[in-house]
């Protein structure tokens, strides 16, 4: 299954059907009268957030989706059906913004939230709903409301408890297949990562969400390479894991650069509680080993650990560091004083 984050449709609910003029005309009935039945309602358009899904591939097939019109109202009373909904169903961590993609709709980030984006228009009155006392033969009724439209985005972040961050080819990829049963794409050349990857993470009997989010260059927040889209992913992640190629020219201007990106791209990514790691270092001598040790403790202002995701060097270290970050955010939020539900 391709990966999508992000998709353009078009939302229209039901219009509402129209009332009907009708006169009850029946044999060795002497009196009459309006038995116009009023329209039936427009189907309202919903957006679901539902478990199983991963990506907006759906909705690569289809952009447009439109509810079902109100039926017209009938004679003898015969209010007209209600017209059928339309559900968008998405994944959790979906976004619901308006065209311009400024506005945040909606945040769906639980199973089972369901929001109403549209309603559907009104039905319109039968004569019957115009009878008076001096008007007794009533001979008008009004049309169906309109439906409601406009063009939405949705916007997937993943929703993951860490995520791996570094340069293309810091052995990201090799991280996550090592220590998850996760299948990325392995190779010796930049950008193999495409789209962001996940792997759930068990470690001393407990567990956590790995995202691995596609390596950045400089300039990645005006477009470079293959940009910063994908840092949206690492928003919702409660940790970082900055993997540091020990076979670059200067580990600490590999990690900057890194940091440089994390903060152009804002949103609290170079906030974030980080834990900072050398990798590949079963490629490196001695000598070079300690070098780019020095250059990246002085560059991130921390003592960086030693890993090597193919050798597993490390590597379980860093996993029960990672968990205990994680697990200390977790605890963190649950103190925080719950806030008030949200709502569209």
């Amino acid at each position: 299954m391709k990966f999508l984050d992000q998709a353009k449709v078009y939302v229209r609910s039901g219009d509402g059907g129209a009332g009907c003029v009708s006169f009850r005309r029946e044999k060795f009935i002497e009196f009459g009268g309006p038995d116009g039945g009023d329209g039936g309602r427009g189907g309202d358009v919903w957006i679901e957030c539902v478990d199983g899904l991963n990506t907006l591939i759906d909705y690569r097939y289809q952009q447009h989706f439109k509810a079902k019109k109100g039926d017209h109202g009938k004679g003898a009373n015969r209010t007209g059906a209600r017209g059928a909904d339309v559900v968008l169903r998405v994944p959790a961590g979906t976004q619901i913004l308006d065209e311009t993609e400024e506005t945040v709709l909606a945040d769906l980030t639980e199973v089972g939230q369901r929001i109403k984006l549209l309603e559907g228009g009104n039905g319109g009155f039968g004569n019957a709903q115009f009878k008076t006392s001096t008007n007794q033969a009533p001979r008008r009724a009004n049309p169906g409301l309109e439906g409601q439209e406009r063009w939405i985005w949705l916007r997937l972040k993943l929703i993951a408890d860490a995520g791996l961050v570094g340069l293309p080819n810091a052995g990201k990829s090799t991280f996550l297949a090592a220590t998850t049963a996760a299948k990325p794409k392995i190779a010796d050349y930049p950008f193999t990562t495409l789209h962001p990857g996940l792997g759930v993470v068990r470690v001393d009997g407990r567990e956590f969400v790995l995202a691995d989010i596609p390596g950045l260059i400089e300039g990645a927040h005006e477009g470079v390479g293959i940009g910063d889209r994908f840092l949206g992913h690492v928003e919702r992640c409660r940790a970082l894991l900055h993997l540091v190629d020990g076979t670059s020219e200067h580990a600490g201007k590999a990690y900057k650069t890194v940091r440089a990106e994390l903060a152009a791209y804002g949103n609290g990514l170079d906030e974030k509680p980080e834990i900072v790691a050398l990798s590949k270092v079963d490629a490196l001598s001695p000598e070079l080993l300690k070098q780019q040790k020095e250059r990246l403790k002085r560059a991130a202002k921390k003592t960086p650990l030693l890993l090597s995701a193919q050798s597993g060097q490390g590597v379980q270290e860093a996993l029960r560091l990672l968990l205990s970050v994680v697990e200390q955010e977790r605890g963190a939020e649950k103190e925080e004083e719950p806030r008030d539900a949200w709502r569209p």
